[in-house]
């Protein structure tokens, strides 16, 4: 599928045309196309899912006393947190897909083709960038759901059950879903960025789970104001349920994360503006 589409023009000559929708329906396209779109999507979604509801299943009142709550930032142990257990794993197979998808072309050398019908560049990346991030963020929504209703078959009569009616248990399993649909787009930036699927990828995993830890070598003083900033810990806050008091309230961890994929998509659309394909 192409991006453009000839239209007449008074000469009777025909004129190629390039327009946002036109290019967005190539990506949408292109990215169906894929065996790596429907293996990863497949793949983060049975994560979320099935950790979530093995958790849930294999919740022990006393167990959970002695190792604490199983999600960052979460507070006291709950019915949600043990849902969203799967988020982290589920993060990574999303942010490789974004990668995959777009350094992909990188290594293929289509990004060429990409950039002869689409000249003015930055609808490419606009348009990747939202076209995954709608599909991640329907499926893995709906995915968090499934973990939580399936939860709850597992907690029946324990005192951490809850039912999707309590207060913010479909802000936090919504805020999942969101935190998930921006790693994807955070994904889809650095591979654009970087134009290596490998060094994209190390990066992704590097600020999601390595960069916090490290910042535990720092002194107490600076790592306690620095690490509710990090990426993953302010992506975190987003779907907590119970607000802790070293981490950030939702709606700041969504400000804080937003902000870091902005300037990740800054930094692309800057290169890719500036570099030759």
């Amino acid at each position: 599928m192409t991006v453009t589409e000839l239209s007449p023009t008074r000469a009777g000559t025909r004129v190629y045309k390039v327009t946002g929708p036109r290019v967005l329906r190539a990506e949408w396209a292109k990215f169906w196309s894929l065996r790596s779109s429907w293996i990863t999507l497949a793949v983060a979604v049975v994560l979320l899912i099935a950790l979530g509801s093995i958790a849930s299943a294999t919740f022990s009142p006393d167990a959970a006393s002695q190792d604490g709550p199983p999600g960052p930032g979460s507070g006291e142990q709950d019915a949600v947190s043990l849902a969203l257990l799967g988020v982290t794993f589920a993060s990574l197979a999303v942010g490789v897909l974004g990668v995959l998808l777009s350094a992909g072309e990188y290594t293929t050398g289509m990004i060429r083709s990409t950039l002869t019908a689409v000249p003015r560049r930055l609808p490419v990346l606009w348009t990747k960038a939202a076209v995954l991030g709608a599909v991640i963020l329907v499926l893995t929504t709906l995915g968090a759901l499934a973990a939580f209703q399936l939860g709850t078959l597992g907690l029946d009569d324990e005192k951490i059950a809850l039912s999707l009616g309590d207060d913010g248990v479909l802000r936090s399993l919504a805020g999942a879903g969101l935190y998930l649909a921006l790693v994807a787009v955070a994904g889809v930036a650095l591979g654009v960025l970087l134009r290596s699927s490998a060094g994209a990828i190390a990066v992704l995993v590097g600020v999601l789970l390595i960069l916090p830890g490290l910042a535990s070598l720092l002194p107490d003083s600076l790592y306690d104001n620095v690490n509710p900033y990090f990426p993953s810990n302010a992506g975190s806050a987003m779907y907590a349920l119970h607000e802790s008091s070293d981490a950030l309230s939702p709606g700041a961890g969504l400000a804080i994360f937003a902000g870091w994929v902005a300037l990740t998509l800054a930094a692309a659309a800057w290169r890719l503006l500036k570099s030759d394909a």
